[in-house]
């Protein structure tokens, strides 16, 4: 007996096969019952004819509850009225029951899903988060591949802060007072000087006290960095990336895209068109001018309102750059506009359709006193930075990078409201019990 997974029921036409998997849906009609079967690959309806089986097999079907896992043994036809697949049902095997499956048809709010996340990773829409995600991921690390980048994990305990000292989780390392990370960018700096390029991916940690939809307090982190690179050069493969990401997901995740119901008119567009890219100065501007947003900051951060309808206005990515120095990290390297107004070089990555911010990168500090001077203005701990430091003190070179937030990613191309709904276990300042 061939067994196969429900992906590949298409090279299976008019075969007599096994499946293994769990019971997604049921119903019945008289003396049928339509079984939707899933797998972890994919969703198949089964179809059971009383009169086509035995009696043990139709007292099986109709004790079937939600979510046992069962093996079913049937020949794969097309629909009769249209191009679905389905098996036929020959028997059934029960694997293991499933009495009173606590999520159900009827409707659930939001927080009991979360509570019962375990169970509710089993329902089409996180499972087609998910496979999003996991294709995102895949997209990312391929794409580093073909460009030369090699992978270069960086440490979750780390001494000192990359971002902003007041969200920084505290964790005592035998007699040391350590932290969480909250970025490898710092490590990957001190890579790129052996290999060129390099990124690493994986957890971060922000201990910000938020409950917004935005906010996560664990959420996972691309980092890269490229020696010999400016901003200029900076933005440009970050273009690149998104684009490939975009490309793949849509390419690879029509049944995913389609239980979502996500309209994919301005993804499709994102691959075709080049990115925005303005300066700080003329976004606030637009946002003051053009889109008659109250109360706006002219040297202050972008908000949420102002990115939100920015990327409303533009319904494309588009590239903030140059931010006034004031607002943004240590790291990066600053220059005097013609105002007189300190600025970074840097750019974040707007999305469109309330996706935000989804990428920040910088040309970093390359010079040595400049970057000492900058972390003393600061009054950050001098001695904790000396190995930072002294990535400039020998055979310092201009340098980019930039960190893409795998979850907003997530969000904007899923086009799900709540980002806890783009990590299996989301983790935040409420505690979920999974």
């Amino acid at each position: 007996m061939k067994v196969i997974n429900i992906k590949d029921i298409k090279s299976n036409i008019g075969l007599e096969v096994k499946i293994n998997g769990w019971i997604y849906n049921k119903r019945s009609s008289g003396r049928i019952v339509f079984l939707v079967l899933r797998d972890g690959t994919g969703f198949l309806q089964c179809v059971v004819e009383e009169d086509n089986v035995d009696v043990n097999t139709w007292n099986v079907v109709n004790c079937l509850s939600i979510e046992s896992s069962v093996s079913l043994v049937g020949i794969l036809v097309k629909h009769p009225k249209n191009e679905e697949i389905e098996l036929k049902t020959k028997s059934i095997l029960v694997i293991g029951s499933s009495k009173d499956y606590p999520i159900t048809k009827k409707e659930h709010g939001p927080e009991f899903l979360f509570e019962n996340r375990d169970l509710y990773l089993r329902s089409k829409t996180p499972w087609a988060i998910l496979r999003i995600r996991d294709q995102i991921f895949r997209s990312i690390t391929n794409f580093f591949y073909e460009e030369g980048f090699i992978r270069f994990d960086s440490p979750i305990l780390q001494p000192t802060s990359c971002e902003d000292t007041t969200q920084l989780f505290e964790v005592k390392y035998y007699e040391e007072v350590m932290y969480l990370t909250q970025s490898g960018q710092l490590y990957l700096e001190a890579g790129i000087m052996s290999f060129g390029k390099a990124y690493d991916f994986g957890p971060v940690f922000r201990a910000e006290k938020s409950k917004t939809r935005n906010h996560l307090s664990e959420f996972w982190m691309m980092d890269a960095e490229m020696a010999f690179y400016d901003q200029e050069m900076n933005e440009d493969i970050q273009e690149k990336m998104v684009k490939r990401i975009i490309k793949d997901v849509l390419d690879n995740c029509e049944l995913e895209l389609n239980i979502l119901e996500r309209n994919t008119t301005i993804l499709e567009r994102c691959i075709k068109e080049q990115f925005i890219r303005i300066k700080h100065k003329e976004a606030k501007r637009i946002c003051k001018e053009v889109l008659n947003i109250q109360n706006v900051v002219e040297l202050d951060d972008m908000s949420t309102e102002e990115e939100i309808a920015l990327g409303n206005y533009f319904q494309i990515p588009v590239f903030i750059e140059d931010y006034p120095m004031a607002v943004k990290s240590f790291y990066m390297k600053k220059y005097v506009d013609m105002d007189g107004v300190e600025r970074a070089k840097n750019a974040d990555l707007i999305a469109p359709e309330e996706g935000r911010e989804i990428i920040g990168g910088s040309q970093r500090e390359d010079d040595y006193e400049v970057l000492k001077a900058e972390i003393m203005k600061r009054n950050y701990p001098i001695e904790k930075y000396e190995w930072y430091l002294n990535i400039r003190k020998y055979g310092s070179v201009p340098h980019s990078g930039f960190g893409l937030g795998l979850e907003r990613m997530v969000r904007w191309i899923t086009g799900v409201h709540h980002i806890r709904e783009t990590i299996p276990f989301p983790r935040t300042t409420i505690i979920n019990k999974p």
